[in-house]
Order: C-alpha cells, then structure tokens, then sequence
C-alpha cells in the first residue's frame, strides 16, 4: 500500500513543483526577450503596425467642447476634417507626460502646409484637455474627444501618444509609437511626407 501511495503522489508532487517554477520560467523567458531587444540596438517605438497600408478606422467623433480657436469653436473629427488631405492623426492627452514633452514639434508640424494635423483627445477630462491647450497652444485643425478609448481601439492604440500619417485617399501610410522627438522627425516622418507628396504629385 506504501509503494502505490508513493507512486500516485510522484505525478502530483512533479505538477506542483513545475506550478512553483512556472512564474521562473516565464520570468526568465520574459528577460531573454528583452535583453535581445537591448542587445540588437532596435528601438522599441519601432514596431510594426498591421494598419500600415490598410484604409483608416473612419472617424466621428465630438468636439472638445468649450475650445475656440481665433474666437471659433475647433470644429469635431469627422471623417470630412481628413478627406483629401495627408493627414497627421495624434492621439494625445493632458495627463500624458510624453505628450507635453513632443508638443513643441507638433505646433512646428501644424505649420507644415502640406499636412492637416489634427487630434483625438484620449480618456481626458475636458476642462483639463483645454487647460492643456490654453496653456501650451493648440496646434490641431479639428479635435475629436474619445473618453472612453473606445474610438482609438480600431486605431490599433495601446499607448499614447500615438500619431498616423494617412494618406490624401484615407490609407494609413506610417505610424509613430510614443513620442516625437527632432531625430524621428527627421528619419522617419519628414521622408514620408515627402514620399507621400511625390507619389500625390
């Protein structure tokens, strides 16, 4: 009777000490990963979207009520605001930390002719959204408020900020994970306006 005991037990005693090294494992495996992410020298903003070249999630989304802009409400972000133009969709909150920091470039960016920038304020309270943009200025053409992330997740958001270049025909042509800073600019957004423009042109 002692020797089947034993032998039944040995199973359950091997699931239980792999359940107790299972978090080990996948801590170590976890640890692997981003130790290589390290190790290749790749930037972590530098994920692929599976939008890219797909049409764009449409958009209907109210204004930030209570923004004017040269003493005009900034009108909501529809799919009109966007239609026919190479768009520059941001995705942006007060509370966000990189957003202030990246906000300086994008009211350079909204000074860009050939680009319509515009945002979508993401689960933000809306005094302090516009609190945000009094203080900081305002650098988006059209605004659309999305207070409970619901808008955002056909956009493929995860974290903010997040901005899209789309394409004068509605079609996500790159997307930047976190954010701007001179150097992605310049490498990475600058190009493709300028590859967006001569295939329009």
């Amino acid at each position: 009777m002692s020797d089947n005991f034993n032998e039944e037990a040995a199973p359950a005693n091997r699931r239980r000490l792999w359940i107790a090294y299972l978090p080990l494992v996948l801590f170590i495996a976890l640890s692997a990963v981003f130790l290589y992410q390290l190790e290749s020298g790749k930037n972590a903003s530098d994920i692929p979207s599976v939008l890219i070249g797909t049409k764009a999630p449409s958009l209907d989304l109210p204004p930030l009520e209570g923004l004017v802009d040269d003493g005009k409400p900034v009108p909501a972000l529809t799919d009109a605001s966007i239609n026919g133009k190479l768009a520059l969709v941001n995705v942006w909150a007060s509370w966000c930390v990189p957003c202030r920091q990246e906000h300086p470039l994008l009211l350079e960016l909204s000074l860009d002719p050939r680009i319509e920038l515009v945002g979508i304020n993401y689960k933000d309270k809306t005094e302090n959204a516009i609190r945000f943009l009094n203080e900081l200025g305002n650098p988006f053409a059209a605004i659309g408020v999305d207070p409970a992330g619901k808008a955002t997740i056909d956009w493929g958001v995860y974290g903010i900020p997040e901005t899209y270049l789309v394409s004068p025909d509605g079609e996500i042509l790159f997307k930047q994970i976190g954010p701007f800073t001179t150097e992605s600019l310049r490498d990475k957004l600058l190009p493709a306006i300028e590859k967006a423009m001569s295939q329009a042109g």
